[in-house]
């Protein structure tokens, strides 16, 4: 099963400060599990700001050693000054961005991963075409301020599976410990959340970490 965090400092109690740090450490933990794939989202941030979580979450990965990919909600061009191996492309993201990303780590020397926010069958079907791994959502109801969101449910599910022709498509949106192996169960290659690993929830899931380094706070 393949697993991807999705980071939200604003989880975190605190000035800023000790919610970046908070982040940083979770993070820290998480390089040294057997976590997969992390999504860096923090929308609010200015770029300069974005850029420098980003460059300080990269450096974090490869202290620790780890073979977690770190992919940015956001700009290629800052994923790739920061050291991201890769783009997460938000559902209002032109197909085009999918080639724009590619070209430009590919003008470094790299190869970029592409990850793609899916809520239809239909940004199923278009997004397999471009992109390496598929975030289908919600799965779940979604419990938000101001009210709740419906999910699409596991049969919807199991036919963008179906749709995504091979593509890797990892479930989102209320995915828990509890209810991940359902998504599985519908044929997902993984799951992908927020609050769950944001949280401790997500040590039953993954193989326990191994000996890390001291945690601390790179620099860029």
């Amino acid at each position: 099963m393949l697993h991807c965090a999705i980071t939200e400092r604003a989880l975190f109690p605190g000035s800023e400060i000790q919610k970046l740090s908070q982040l940083l450490e979770q993070v820290r933990e998480l390089a040294c599990s057997s976590l997969a794939y992390l999504q860096i989202r923090e929308k609010d941030l200015p770029a300069s700001d974005l850029e420098s979580l980003a460059g300080s979450i990269c450096a974090l990965v490869r202290q620790q050693g780890s073979s977690m990919r770190v992919l940015l909600n956001g700009p290629a061009e800052i994923g790739l000054r920061s050291g991201c191996h890769g783009i997460h492309l938000p559902g209002h993201a032109a197909p085009e961005a999918a080639e724009q990303a590619r070209k430009l780590y590919a003008q470094a020397g790299r190869t970029a991963i592409l990850s793609a926010a899916c809520h239809s069958l239909a940004d199923v079907e278009q997004r397999r075409n471009y992109a390496d791994l598929l975030l289908f959502a919600p799965v779940f109801e979604k419990v938000l301020p101001d009210g709740a969101l419906p999910g699409l449910g596991l049969e919807a599910l199991a036919a963008a599976v179906c749709a995504a022709q091979g593509k890797p498509v990892l479930a989102l949106g209320g995915v828990t410990a509890a209810n991940a192996p359902l998504c599985i169960d519908a044929g997902a290659a993984g799951i992908a959340a927020i609050r769950l690993f944001m949280t401790e929830d997500w040590k039953p899931l993954l193989s326990p970490p191994e000996a890390c380094q001291a945690p601390a706070v790179p620099g860029r």
